[in-house]
């Protein structure tokens, strides 16, 4: 197996890249990719501090983030093996690991990894089944926590699922927007994007509520490629755990918004598959193969 440390040179002067085209990375830089959780910009914002915190931790490798312009395009990477280290949300991983990723750790706090379903508060939606030949907007027909678990949610509380007109926005903002402009009658989220866009957008978000939360499920993972050598793969892991150890660490998962990561492999994901599974029996296949 190859090992991806390495020895060159240090560069400078690196800036993270948006395209729907994945990279064909250099032979001494292992490229990091996010799934979508927010918009490029801010993501690169959130998560730059830490491809920064893992080439201090780790010297003699050169770690690089990469942004992908939709989850579209961050699951292509995946099939096609294009990025070194990734972290998908609960979905990606599953199928990512038959096209060869590792699970190595996972975020943590598994209670914050649920749906929330909005609604405007002049909206007059007060059962479930008022969701009838509505519309409901949801980031991508991928996204576990914000589409997923929500659509499950309202098929197992009577809504029709054939008769809802489902909206996918492309991105978490986007899909709470469609609700507050009226586009749509509800909208699918999650906790991380909702707490953003009421932080962000104060008086939009005044406009809409929570009305309904889902089952928690698992949490996103970090996962490897196969040619990341278990060394390496060791290196980062102990990286990401210690973060929550140090001030600057904890400084920056406050930013991000999650508690911190934990060691974790393929089978806390057992569950993961077991909910698709009955979700593309029960209700719609998911779309990626």
């Amino acid at each position: 197996m190859a090992t991806l440390a390495g020895c060159g040179a240090e560069k400078t002067g690196y800036e993270p890249t948006f395209s729907a085209e994945p990279l064909a990375p250099e032979a001494d830089v292992v490229t990091v990719a996010v799934h979508p959780l927010h918009g490029p910009q801010k993501l690169v914002t959130l998560y730059q501090p830490l491809v920064d915190y893992l080439n201090t931790r780790i010297p003699g490798t050169r770690f690089a983030l990469e942004a992908s312009s939709s989850y579209g395009a961050f699951e292509q990477k995946l099939r096609d093996r294009k990025v070194h280290v990734a972290l998908p949300n609960p979905y990606q991983t599953v199928m990512a690991e038959k096209h060869g990723y590792r699970v190595i750790a996972k975020v943590a706090d598994d209670r914050d990894f649920r749906g929330l379903i909005l609604v405007r508060k002049d909206g007059g939606v007060q059962r479930p089944t008022d969701l009838n030949g509505k519309s409901a907007s949801f980031p991508a027909p991928t996204a576990l926590a914000a589409t997923l678990l929500p659509q499950r949610w309202l098929h197992d509380h009577g809504v029709d699922m054939g008769s809802l007109t489902k909206i996918y926005a492309g991105t978490q903002e986007s899909s709470i927007l469609n609700l507050v402009l009226g586009k749509t009658t509800a909208a699918g989220t999650w906790p991380q994007a909702w707490r953003s866009f009421q932080q962000e957008q104060p008086h939009l978000a005044s406009q809409v509520m929570v009305k309904w939360e889902t089952e928690p499920l698992v949490n996103n993972s970090i996962m490897v490629r196969p040619d990341v050598n278990d060394v390496l793969a060791a290196k980062i892991r102990e990286a990401l755990l210690s973060l929550a150890t140090e001030s600057g660490g904890r400084s920056m998962l406050s930013r991000m918004e999650i508690r911190g990561f934990e060691a974790a492999d393929a089978g806390v994901y057992d569950k993961v598959r077991l909910f698709v599974r009955n979700f593309e029996r029960d209700i719609r296949p998911v779309g990626w193969n």
